[in-house]
């Protein structure tokens, strides 16, 4: 038998299927290579060890998912030097659950994100040749991605689609990241201007009591939570009229010194 399986405790009632174990040889050939170039990967440390009882090495199914992106990745381009960087990379990144937090009962969420589960070859058809060693560790840095076994997950379907795009018309990624990290620092220091007014004039009474220890009450918490609600779309609203003007005076300005620039001027 290919694969060695464990058989299901029959007093635990329903279980998943068991998790499939290969040796060597059949894991290759379900990756579809030579034991000789499973044995090289092995040795460029590109595969996790696998689980030994006695003399036997035992494979799972994370070791063929791996192999399987080696291969896809070897299509797309990458060399072996450079994928033993991206799973150094990935390994290194942070966990979904890092990434996405926990979430508080009392504070119903701000953002309306939607997470994206990524596997590295549908990574790197987003990004093409773009996708590096340290462009990936500058994604997990700034918290655009996380690691889920073995999978990405993208913190946003909006981010993720506004990087494809900028990518594909030809920005470099690692400018791409570098712009996300600015712009994630001016939105870190505009969320603290309106945490501070919510606090200093809405909920300050409320807060000031918790600090002493003083539990909220039913009445607090619905206090806390609908003034969090009612207020989203209003901070929306302000930074997205200001960023549009912002604009408006950038690009009129960019598009005048061009022209002077052109000779156009005046006409």
């Amino acid at each position: 038998m290919a694969a060695n399986e464990h058989p299901q405790d029959e007093h635990t009632g329903p279980a998943d299927p068991p998790a499939r174990e290969f040796r060597m040889a059949d894991l290759a050939r379900e990756a579809g290579i030579t034991v000789r170039t499973l044995r090289f990967y092995r040795e460029r440390k590109l595969l996790p060890a696998p689980r030994r009882e006695g003399r036997i090495a035992w494979y799972n199914e994370h070791h063929l998912a791996r192999l399987r992106t080696i291969g896809a990745l070897l299509e797309r381009g990458h060399t072996l030097g450079g994928i033993a960087e991206l799973f150094s990379a990935f390994e290194a990144g942070r966990d979904v659950g890092e990434l996405l937090g926990l979430e508080n009962p009392l504070v119903p969420p701000w953002s309306e994100e939607t997470p994206v589960r990524l596997t590295p070859e549908e990574l790197a058809d987003h990004f093409s040749g773009d996708i590096t060693a340290e462009n990936l560790s500058a994604s997990l840095d700034i918290g655009y991605l996380a690691v889920d076994g073995d999978e990405f997950v993208h913190i946003s379907r909006r981010l993720l689609d506004a990087s494809t795009e900028l990518v594909g018309r030809g920005v470099p990624l690692a400018a791409v990241l570098e712009a996300g990290r600015q712009v994630r620092a001016h939105a870190d220091a505009l969320a603290g201007i309106f945490t501070t007014l919510i606090r200093t004039h809405l909920l300050s009474d409320v807060l000031a009591r918790a600090a002493t220890g003083e539990h909220p009450g039913p009445d607090e918490v619905d206090l806390l939570a609908g003034t969090i609600e009612k207020l989203r779309p209003l901070t929306k609203g302000v930074v997205e009229a200001e960023l549009s003007m912002a604009m408006d005076r950038r690009v009129r300005t960019e598009v005048a010194q061009w022209l002077r620039e052109q000779g156009c001027e005046g006409t």
